[in-house]
């Protein structure tokens, strides 16, 4: 599809459109009701930009039982990036077809070195929302390439790279999965024997994800300025309480470079906090990421 073509609609219908290509995409599937909600326009009007989407792209969506289902000769009309559509996927903004030069003021966002496989990401975030299991071939630090099986259901944003959380059931373990590491991603055909994912490979059986920690954040004792650190984190009395799930605990420690050392001993301008409750780390999985953190 041509940017001339779709050119001749409005800057209104061209987001409606980009919004029902991007659940088709990412979810697998769209509805009038979803479009309806989205931007709040008139029955007729939802089902005409539905009618018109696959006008436009036959080969990327079904009509089935009064939902326009994802075809796997899908090929978007839009340019999708990725950081859009994954603040899109855990935000729930930024997924029309805006671009910065309909940005209300000027900015710059860090520029992520790693950025995700948009086919590869579509394809997790189908099977997050269908829940069901995927065969890939996994990108590991340790082993090389090697052949998984995973049933995904939230994403994870590090800071530094986005992570499918995960039942492995090659290692019969919920993990953290690193989504650029992801190769040859597709969902197992269904058989007798399997096909959705089994109870306990569902997010409620996931306790790390499950399991919501409390964290008493203060400012680090190597700062001179400790009045000037609890004003910049928005402190009360000189503690910031903030609740994590285990399962990302880790991530988030180290993203913030929160000092996780017994004694507060980290030294450095970038340790500004540092965690008052190490007691809260105990039986946590992810805690090895948390800087100084000893498990002692």
């Amino acid at each position: 599809m041509t940017i001339s073509v779709l050119d001749q609609f409005s800057v209104a219908q061209r987001e409606r459109l980009a919004y029902i290509e991007f659940r088709l995409w990412f979810f697998g599937e769209v509805t009038r009701k979803s479009v309806l909600e989205r931007f709040g326009v008139a029955t007729a009007a939802g089902t005409r930009d539905l009618m018109l989407y696959r006008e436009l792209a036959p080969q990327n969506a079904e009509y089935v039982s009064k939902v326009y289902r994802y075809l796997p000769t899908f090929r978007p009309m839009f340019q999708h990036q990725a950081y859009r559509v994954l603040s899109a996927l855990t935000s729930g903004f930024g997924d029309g077809e805006r671009d910065d030069a309909g940005a209300v003021l000027p900015h710059e966002l860090p520029v992520r070195l790693n950025q995700p496989s948009l086919d590869v990401l579509a394809t997790v975030t189908r099977a997050i929302h269908g829940v069901y299991p995927l065969k890939l071939i996994y990108h590991s630090l340790k082993t090389g390439p090697v052949s998984r099986e995973m049933v995904p259901h939230a994403l994870v944003d590090s800071g530094l790279r986005w992570h499918v959380r995960a039942f492995d059931r090659t290692k019969g373990e919920f993990r953290d999965l690193v989504l650029t590491r992801m190769e040859k991603v597709t969902p197992i055909k269904k058989t007798a024997a399997n096909s959705l994912a089994q109870v306990h490979e569902l997010p409620t059986s996931d306790t790390q994800w499950q399991h919501m920690v409390s964290l008493v954040l203060k400012p680090h004792p190597a700062h001179k300025q400790q009045a000037s650190v609890a004003r910049d984190f928005g402190m009360t009395n000189g503690v910031l309480r903030v609740a994590v799930r285990a399962a990302v605990l880790g991530h988030m420690l180290l993203q913030w470079q929160v000092d996780c050392s017994p004694q507060a001993t980290l030294r450095g301008a970038e340790y500004r906090l540092r965690l008052a409750n190490l007691e809260a780390l105990e039986g946590v999985g992810s805690a090895e990421l948390a800087p100084g953190y000893s498990g002692a």
